[in-house]
């Protein structure tokens, strides 16, 4: 078509740019999103399904296999299903099946119950953006039943995995110009999650430390000191804790979770409690959680803490994390707040309703008079023993090896030892960090994909690493001995 008279070109050129460069550039893009930095799936497993390639094309490498410990993925590293679980999402994927014998009745009745509260009696339907009643119904028993304290379905929200919620309340959080904007309390070492939202948000990253040789406790003068060096430049309203922790696997005791509280209702800061490994805790500890916690301790703070606790289909036994199911549990919150909160979730319509669905099995599992029970607590005990085992056996031969340091694993899926270089690698490649360094090497030599400690944040001066403990036992005792083998040839390389 012709160019109608009188216009003119140079209106279309910007920046030295025509009218036919790309209206979307690097230069003109969102600047929050290009800060966004996720390690998780960062450079080193793009390197790792890269190799993976290769080794399918027939290409030679010092090793057959790349075994992945970087990500919180168990049945991706092999843990099975839990029998139950499958059934009745197979039996509400395909309800032509319950009409065949080879399933149990209990997983039946509970397919039946799940589709009769679906639109259409169908999964792929779309749910209230809050999420299926009787499954919020199902969760706020839940939450009693593990705390001993009343729980209102009106304050539970399903959403995409524990991460979408996160995300979401953090969105209603995030305020404010310059010294008044938001500012967020993360634990360090984090989990990457968090950084990169506050980075998406336009939210001030407020830092506070884990006491790495007190097994990654969590020290109130610690978070005294982040808040009021933070009151110099933000507005400090929220803190973050991760528990059990990860990277770290730590879990906080009561009397650190009071101290917490305590502290939250000095300074006005809102609580965000992340508990998705609630059931992954080894040796002799307990988990507590921060709802219970606070309501232990009267109604000074269980009317007055404002509080959104996390839970997930993804980790503990369960390790669903394709189905992304999830919920957050709000406490004291503003009532003008909890409707922008639920209209926000309106606008993303609702969570995954098979999401949904498994979730409502884990927390409503087989009962001790059904039939599905016992099949149901070998599994659940099995996964969770495996684990433990595995926990202690990383901690074992970690400590072993000259130059690695690993607190015991005491809870969640992972270890984050911390590893000795010398000095003289710290430059051995311009702009990146000693320890992405080393983790490349052993990718590259080993075909062990692990993440950085500096993906994570660690205190200056130390370097580590994060890896799974998911892999079988078998494969997991090749995994610490080849990365205990590479870190003895990497240290008399660069030590000579």
């Amino acid at each position: 078509m012709p160019l109608s008279p009188g216009y003119n070109m140079s209106q279309h050129v910007v920046n030295g740019d025509s009218s036919c460069g790309k209206v979307l550039t690097l230069d003109n893009m969102n600047p929050n999103v290009k800060r966004v930095e996720y390690a998780v799936r960062g450079p080193i497993v793009l390197r790792a399904m890269q190799l993976e390639k290769e080794l399918k094309e027939g290409a030679k490498k010092p090793f057959n296999e790349v075994i992945r410990a970087n990500i919180g993925d168990a049945q991706a590293m092999g843990q099975k299903p839990i029998t139950f679980f499958r059934q009745v999402m197979a039996l509400c994927s395909y309800p032509e099946l319950l009409e065949d014998d080879k399933f149990p009745d209990d997983a039946k009745q509970r397919a039946r119950r799940i589709l009769k509260a679906c639109g259409g009696s169908s999964i792929g339907a779309y749910s209230a953006s809050q999420g299926i009643e009787c499954i919020r119904q199902d969760v706020s028993r839940y939450i009693e039943k593990r705390d001993g304290f009343a729980s209102n379905p009106d304050n539970i929200y399903l959403s995409t995995g524990a991460s979408d919620a996160i995300v979401t309340i953090l969105k209603l959080l995030v305020a404010g110009e310059g010294s008044n904007r938001t500012g967020v309390l993360i634990s360090i070492p984090q989990y990457p999650l968090y950084s990169a939202t506050l980075a998406d948000l336009g939210a001030v990253q407020v830092n506070y430390y884990l006491n790495e040789d007190s097994c990654w406790s969590l020290d109130i003068p610690e978070l005294k000191r982040a808040v009021t060096e933070a009151r110099q430049h933000c507005n400090p309203r929220v803190l973050c804790i991760i528990n059990p922790g990860n990277p770290t696997g730590q879990v906080q005791s009561k009397e650190c979770i009071k101290n917490v509280i305590r502290f939250a209702k000095e300074e006005r800061l809102f609580l965000m409690a992340d508990e998705v490994y609630q059931d992954n805790v080894y040796r002799d500890n307990e988990f507590h959680s921060f709802k219970k916690v606070l309501f232990e301790m009267g109604s000074e703070f269980s009317s007055t803490v404002e509080l959104a606790s996390f839970h997930s289909t993804s980790k503990c036994y369960m390790g669903e994390c394709g189905f992304r199911g999830g919920y957050v549990e709000v406490i004291n919150l503003d009532p003008g707040v909890k409707a922008q909160l639920t209209k926000l979730v309106s606008v993303r319509l609702c969570a995954p309703v098979p999401g949904q669905a498994l979730l409502d099995l884990v927390v409503n599992p087989p009962q001790p008079d059904e039939p599905s029970h016992a099949t149901f607590m070998k599994e659940r005990t099995t996964v969770l023993a495996n684990l433990a085992e595995k926990a202690k056996l990383t901690e074992e031969i970690f400590n072993t090896v000259p130059g690695i340091k690993c607190n015991p694993v005491q809870g969640a899926m992972y270890t984050f030892p911390q590893i000795k270089l010398p000095q003289k690698c710290h430059s051995t490649e311009a702009g990146q960090e000693p320890d992405m360094y080393y983790c490349m090497r052993l990718l590259e030599e080993e075909g062990i994909c692990l993440v950085p400690g500096s993906g994570f944040g660690q205190r200056k001066g130390t370097f580590h690493f994060r890896m799974t403990i998911l892999p079988p036992t078998e494969k997991l005792k090749i995994v610490l001995k080849k990365i205990s083998d590479f870190h003895v040839r990497f240290t008399k390389e660069f030590s000579e």
